[in-house]
Formats: C-alpha cells, sequence, structure tokens
C-alpha cells in the first residue's frame, strides 16, 4: 500500500460542507465552538475525509479521542456484534458479560494501587462528578483541592474543579463550594515569573499548600480530595516537574486526603504507557479515565482503590454508563493499545525532535513539551514569554486549508494528540505541512527566522 498524503481538491469548506452548515448554524446551539469547518464523512486510521472529497492528516484525533484511529476494523467489528445482540439493558441494575468483564480489565492496570473496584460513565465529566461525590462520601469531609489551569468538564462540579477559560463557567454560578485553586507546577511558566528550571521552593505548589493553605486557610483534616491532571490538557499540555506528583502523593498520605488522577485526556495508551500514573510512577487512589478509552463511543470510567469505593448500594448510578455497545468498543479498543505503546514512545520521541529542530528555526516556538503522543508546542512572542495567541489562531486555520488537522489549547500551545496508530511516516508529513505554515505565517506576522 502506498503512503497516504492529505489532498485538498477542493477549498474547505467546499459546497457539500457549507451546506451542511448552513443547516447546523440554523439549528444548533450557539454554545458550541466550531473550530474550523471540517465536514465529516469518514475516516480511516488517522486520516479524515471530508464531504467534498478532501483528505487531511488527523492530529487531533477528535480532541484525543480516537485512539486506535478512525474506524479501527477490530473496534467496528466488536461494535457491530454488540448492537446486533442487543443495544441496552442498565448496567447499574442488571448484569451482561461485556460490564463485568470491562471493568475486570481496568481494574488489572495500575497494580501498585492494590485491588480497585470500578464505576463505568458516559463521558469523562460524569467521571470527574462521581469522583467528587465519592471522596466527600468516603472521607465525610467537604473540601476539595484542585489546581489552575484545570480542565475537567462542562457539569457543575466539574467546572467548578476548572480553572483554564473563564468562559467555561461565566454567568453559571453558584458553583460548587469547598473548592480551593492553587498554582499547577509549570517547569516553563512560573507563576512567580521564575525563568524556565529557575523555580525554587517558593514556587513549589505542595510547599504552598503546607505553609501557607493549610496554616492560615483550611484545615487539612477538612480537605477530602485532591484532583490533578497527571499532565495538564486543555491548560497547556504542561509537563510538571519529575518531583511534584510525588510531593502530592506524600502531602495526602500525611494528612488522608485523597488523591485524584483525572487521566481523561492523558490515559488510554496516550503517554505511551496505558495510564501516565505509569510515567511518574505514582499512584493515586481514583483514577479517572474517558476520551480514548472506547474510540470514540461514549464511555468513561472511575477506577478507585478497592479500600476508597466504600458508598454503599445506590447511592449512585447511571441509566447509560456502561453500555453494551460501549463496553464492546472498549475492551477491543484495549486490545489494540495494548499493542500500540511501544510505537507510541517512538513516534512522539520523532516528533518532539522534529518540533525542537523547528523551535531552532522559528523562535515564535518558545517550548516543546510532552510525552508519548501527548505533546505541545507553545508560541510566544520572540524574546519573551507572552503568548502569541493570534499567531496560533492562524495557525490552525492555515493548517487546515493545507490538509492537517490540528488544536490548540491553553492560552497559545498547538497540542499534538493523533491517533495512537501514526508512525514516522505521518509525523515527518506533519512536520513538513507543519514548517511551511510557520513560514509562511512568520512572513505574514513580520517576524525574522533565525
Amino acid at each position: 500500500m502506498h503512503p497516504l498524503y492529505p489532498e485538498v481538491k477542493v477549498a474547505p469548506p467546499g459546497p457539500n460542507a457549507r451546506a451542511i452548515i448552513d443547516v447546523d448554524r440554523r439549528y444548533t446551539s450557539p454554545s458550541y465552538i466550531k473550530e474550523y469547518p471540517l465536514v465529516v464523512e469518514r475516516g480511516e486510521g488517522p486520516w479524515v475525509y471530508d464531504v467534498d472529497g478532501n483528505r487531511f492528516l488527523d492530529f487531533m484525533a477528535g480532541i484525543a479521542v480516537a485512539s486506535t484511529g478512525h474506524a479501527h476494523p477490530h473496534v467496528v467489528k466488536a461494535i457491530q456484534e454488540a448492537a446486533g445482540r442487543f443495544l441496552h439493558i442498565c448496567g447499574t441494575d442488571f448484569y451482561y458479560d461485556g460490564f463485568s468483564r470491562l471493568c475486570e480489565r481496568l481494574a488489572s492496570y495500575l497494580p501498585e494501587m492494590g485491588p480497585k473496584k470500578v464505576f463505568l460513565t458516559n463521558s469523562g465529566t460524569e467521571a470527574v462528578e462521581g469522583a467528587l461525590k465519592l471522596a466527600r462520601h468516603h472521607t465525610r469531609r467537604q473540601t476539595i483541592i484542585a489546581f489552575k489551569g484545570g480542565f475537567h468538564g462542562r457539569t457543575y462540579g466539574a467546572i467548578s474543579l476548572n480553572s483554564s477559560k473563564v468562559a467555561q463557567r461565566a454567568f453559571f454560578g453558584p458553583l460548587l463550594p469547598g473548592v480551593l485553586h492553587i498554582p499547577y507546577a509549570n517547569p516553563y511558566r512560573c507563576g512567580n515569573g521564575c525563568a524556565p528550571g529557575a523555580c525554587g521552593d517558593a514556587c513549589n505548589p505542595v510547599r504552598l499548600l503546607e505553609t501557607d493553605w493549610f496554616v492560615n486557610h483550611v484545615d487539612p483534616r477538612e480537605v477530602a480530595a485532591i484532583f490533578v491532571e497527571p499532565i495538564l490538557g486543555e491548560g497547556g499540555y504542561v509537563v510538571p516537574p519529575a518531583g511534584f506528583l510525588q510531593e502530592l502523593r506524600r502531602l495526602c498520605d500525611a494528612h488522608g486526603i485523597l488523591l485524584v488522577f483525572d487521566e481523561v485526556q492523558s490515559g488510554i495508551g496516550r503517554t505511551g504507557h496505558m495510564f501516565a500514573a505509569e510515567h511518574f510512577g505514582v499512584m493515586p487512589d481514583i483514577l479517572l479515565s474517558a476520551k480514548g478509552i472506547a474510540s470514540g463511543m461514549p464511555l468513561g470510567a472511575i477506577i478507585a482503590r478497592e479500600s476508597v469505593m466504600t458508598w454503599p448500594r445506590g447511592s449512585h448510578g447511571s441509566t447509560y454508563g456502561g453500555n453494551p455497545v460501549c463496553c464492546a468498543a472498549a475492551l477491543a479498543t484495549l486490545d489494540v493499545v495494548e499493542g500500540l505503546l511501544g510505537g507510541v514512545r517512538e513516534a512522539g520521541a520523532h516528533l518532539v525532535s522534529g518540533l525542537q529542530a523547528l523551535q531552532r528555526g522559528h523562535p515564535i516556538i518558545g517550548d516543546v513539551r510532552g510525552v508519548g503522543l501527548m505533546v505541545g508546542a507553545e508560541f510566544v512572542r520572540p524574546g519573551t514569554r507572552e503568548p502569541a495567541a493570534a499567531y496560533v489562531a492562524d495557525l490552525e486555520q492555515l493548517a487546515f486549508q493545507k490538509g492537517l488537522l490540528l488544536l490548540s489549547c491553553g492560552k497559545s500551545t498547538i497540542r499534538f494528540a493523533p491517533p495512537l496508530v501514526v508512525g514516522r511516516h505521518e509525523v515527518d508529513v506533519m512536520l513538513g505541512i507543519l514548517g511551511a505554515c510557520l513560514q509562511e505565517l512568520d512572513r505574514r506576522h513580520g517576524l525574522k527566522a533565525s
């Protein structure tokens, strides 16, 4: 089979796309973002085809969801077979094999956590909501600690934890009480203004909790849980220093606080490990998963230590969570992803190396960071760390016109989160298009390449 490349036959949006967009704009909620006028007809692996016959290379995977690529045959077959048996029976009230096997499968990961129990949800945000309830119920405490820059979903408890974009919270209050936000450990963008890599203990969020918050603001005996993304997702694809999560684990152990890892975006192979917890060597008390868990079918999971999942019969449930077709998709997805982890690490290393080479020629790229195929490039005004948001917006649109699907995050970061099936060829194609976009945009924005 010959290697594929993007092919833009009709400048998007073409006539077929425009017709669909017109209907969409007439009848759908104005809250939808719609990053660019992509109207999908079908997908295959890391490639997406629109309704006008254009082929795009997908380096955003539906926001890190299409873990096995589009229409992976093993996953599609599992979905078709499950749908042919029955579509629904409600896992909260009754039993079926796929539900039980998926919970067993998810509980088998991260053996260092010890024995685990699993609750299946419809989505990542529902997993967050359930974890909030579980943490408060188990500890009989109320206060929750989250991080600035964090994103945990769109429902009320989840947006109460969010501190990423004010638009996600504006005019929805009052939100969940008892939530405190502290700085995230960001090696490139210290909250105290330190140069990258120059932070000391004064900038350590865990030290801030110990010496300020737990002394002047809240008694740690009232704190139920600390919710943290092991790698910041929507907040900018930030990889924290190695000791950050270890220190959080120590602090939680010292005060009987539950440590909750929101791995909705970083889990299911994205980092080259099944979960980012393995990369950092730190185990949480509760781990949340969704996005790539079922290759695009709606499913999430709360995976908790058996000693923590102590809520009684009837205290939590879900009509659709753990739907039989979604469970089948998830089991098939895990089969595929387990075989991809080595390739994810290799492709990720090649991606980082290529982005760093582009960084050397384009000072607009301030930082390149990431693990596996969860990689971010932060764009700043050259010579500063001031976000170059307008440049990133232009880059997203120009890449789309050239057949490359990208998404931004944070204030001015491009996230590279392709399907986990990409290899060196797809990475090289992406880097070539990205390099051409940077040259064009540098001229447009009056920047000089170094």
